[in-house]
């Protein structure tokens, strides 16, 4: 997975959540999207070849020793409609979820975000991915149709490539990496990062000044914690005052004056709070989850 050591500045971008958090991401590189498309469709494919090896399977124990026209009928069927189906709930269900990502984006660590820094909504990840029947499968779907019936006229095969390759490429011509489908639902493709919680930082609960509400805990999750790690290493007053005003107004905490103290003896409680979930098998990965 990339790290911000090695990521180039060009696909590094920051934007203020609702929450007032300066956030840093990452954006995924043409390049990681396209094998994680090329991993779904493989997957895709799998799962398609064991469901019409099934059916045949059943339907072949019912029609006896008929003729293979009809096992032929039905391996074209499924395809057609297992395929159109799969394709257009698979990218949807998946990045709805509470990860954002397929299993191709999981295994190459990425992960589908808002721009504004809102949450995902379902809206904005149906419109991103009905935008690909538009950009890719549907000319390949009207070729595929035309060369198969053996009347493909030359111009209509080259307006079908073209208008394939213009939107497959489409991300390498513009600095967020976006598809057309990304500009429309107003989405980024960002790594996803699983940094460490940092040590000197736990470290602090031992020595915190503060406790806090369980409720005032479980206003947030893993990511938040990272953030506020951040936050706290750069020590920049203005982010520290702002994050601190947000926690104290949505935990109902009095303000005691001392900013940094109490990000820090919060995170502390959090951290700790966070771990007691994970010992009985709850995981928290956002304020969202």
């Amino acid at each position: 997975m990339a790290t911000r050591a090695t990521t180039p500045k060009s696909l590094r971008r920051t934007f203020i959540t609702p929450e007032g958090v300066d956030l840093r991401l990452e954006l995924g590189s043409a390049g990681s999207r396209a094998a994680a498309f090329i991993i779904d469709l493989i997957i895709m494919v799998v799962v398609l070849v064991v469901a019409t090896l099934g059916l045949l399977y059943l339907f072949g124990a019912s029609l006896g020793g008929k003729s293979g026209s009809i096992a032929a009928q039905i391996i074209v069927a499924i395809w057609l409609i297992g395929f159109f189906i799969l394709r257009n709930g698979w990218f949807s269900l998946f990045e709805m979820g509470g990860r954002g990502a397929t299993p191709g984006k999981r295994l190459l660590g990425l992960r589908v975000v808002a721009r504004d820094g809102a949450r995902l909504t379902g809206s904005a990840v149906i419109a991103r991915n009905a935008m690909r029947e538009i950009e890719v499968f549907l000319p390949l779907s009207f070729l595929g149709d035309q060369v198969g019936e053996g009347t493909a006229d030359t111009f209509l095969i080259i307006f079908a490539l073209v208008w394939s390759g213009i939107f497959l490429f489409f991300p390498l011509f513009n600095r967020d990496r976006l598809r057309v489908g990304d500009l429309v639902a107003g989405t980024w493709v960002v790594q996803a990062e699983k940094g460490g919680l940092s040590e000197d930082l736990v470290g602090s609960a031992v020595r915190a000044r503060r406790t806090f509400s369980k409720a005032a805990l479980e206003l947030y999750g893993v990511y938040e914690l990272q953030t506020l790690e951040d936050v706290l290493r750069k020590e920049n007053p203005d982010a520290i005052a702002t994050v601190a005003r947000m926690i104290r107004a949505k935990g109902d905490i009095v303000d005691d004056g001392d900013d940094y103290g109490f990000l820090s003896d919060y995170y502390a409680a959090l951290c700790a709070h966070l771990e007691a979930g994970l010992m009985v098998g709850r995981r928290r990965d956002s304020k969202f989850a």
